[in-house]
C-alpha cells in the first residue's frame, strides 16, 4: 500500500500536471480542481505508457522528468475526451 507522503505527492504532481495541460488545451476555463487533478493522474499514466512504448523511460518519482510525462499524458487524455465528445 502506499505511503500518504505518496499520494499527497501523486495529487499534487496530478493537479499542477492536469492544470498545465488544461491550460495549454485551452480547457481551464471548463475545469474545477478535482478534473484537473483526475486529469493529471491519469495522463501520468497514459504518458508513462507512451513514453515506455517510445523507449524514453517511464515516470520514476517526483521529477522534471516525470512533469513532463505527466503533461503530455494529460495532453493525450484532452485530446481523446475532446475527440469523443465532438461524436
Amino acid at each position: 500500500m502506499p505511503e500518504v507522503s505518496n499520494i499527497i505527492v501523486w495529487i499534487i504532481l496530478g493537479g499542477v500536471s492536469g492544470w498545465i495541460a488544461s491550460m495549454i488545451a485551452g480547457k481551464d476555463a471548463k475545469m474545477g480542481i478535482l478534473a484537473n487533478i483526475i486529469v493529471g493522474i491519469i495522463g501520468a499514466f497514459i504518458g508513462g505508457w507512451v513514453a515506455g512504448l517510445l523507449g524514453l523511460g517511464p515516470a520514476t518519482g517526483l521529477n522534471i522528468w516525470s512533469f513532463i510525462v505527466s503533461v503530455v499524458g494529460a495532453l493525450i487524455l484532452l485530446w481523446i475526451i475532446g475527440m469523443v465528445s465532438k461524436r
